[in-house]
């Protein structure tokens, strides 16, 4: 169970799926034997399957979490996105009455669904193949796994087993200042934005976006279209 306040949920599908595709490793939370088996898996969520779509990854054969798997028993995919300290010298508020204290703005979203194994050799080819098809999309020349020598790839197969979730449930929670009024929004957008990470600016936007830049002098709108 997570505390969820209303204001911090997230429930547009969209944005939820946007997180796992920008952060799509995930840590995967299984419960066995009284314990908790904790695996930190890049996973690719596939939307065509399942009501709520289906994430697909893989584990190393050795790894024992996949002989744990039962049938009926829930697992939990944890996926983290952007997530920032928020200094109280952000808000204007401070200055009037000194009530401000530290906290950390983040966005998670949690993936429940029971984990199936794939021990087929075709059917994890397929897993591998497509997760390297997704995160080779931007290199400059995408590498496949035809590219490797055939034995190899049937050696390296054997040595791992397939993981499938299809979800039952998603939970989101988008921790980004929404329970403060709009000057200390604005105080912590402008906070964060000055530290400069990708991190920060991202929760920036989520915090309070940027207004559009004004359409301006011909100066400044050829100084936005020229590289």
């Amino acid at each position: 169970m997570t505390y969820l306040p209303r204001h911090f949920e997230e429930t547009n599908p969209a944005t939820l799926h946007a997180l796992v595709r920008d952060h799509p490793l995930a840590t995967w939370v299984v419960q066995s034997e009284g314990e908790l088996l904790v695996n930190h898996i890049p996973f690719l969520l596939d939307t065509t399957r399942g009501e709520h779509g289906t994430l697909i990854g893989h584990v190393a054969r050795s790894n024992p979490v996949w002989r744990t798997l039962q049938a009926e028993r829930v697992s939990v995919a944890i996926f983290t996105g952007a997530n920032t300290y928020i200094s109280p010298n952000w808000y204007p508020t401070k200055k009037e009455n000194g009530k401000a204290v530290p906290t950390w703005n983040y966005a998670i979203v949690h993936a429940h669904g029971v984990a199936q194994v794939v021990d087929d050799s075709a059917r994890v080819l397929d897993i591998v193949s497509r997760l390297s098809d997704v995160h080779e999309a931007a290199q400059p020349q995408p590498w496949k796994v035809t590219d490797a020598p055939a034995d190899y790839i049937d050696k390296l197969l054997r040595g791992i087993v397939g993981i499938e979730i299809p979800i039952q449930r998603w939970v989101g929670k988008w921790k980004t200042s929404q329970n403060q009024p709009p000057e200390n929004q604005r105080g912590v957008a402008q906070g964060l934005r000055q530290q400069g990470s990708d991190a920060a600016r991202k929760m920036a936007d989520w915090v309070m976006p940027e207004p559009p830049a004004a359409s301006g002098s011909c100066e400044s709108a050829v100084s936005r279209l020229t590289p």
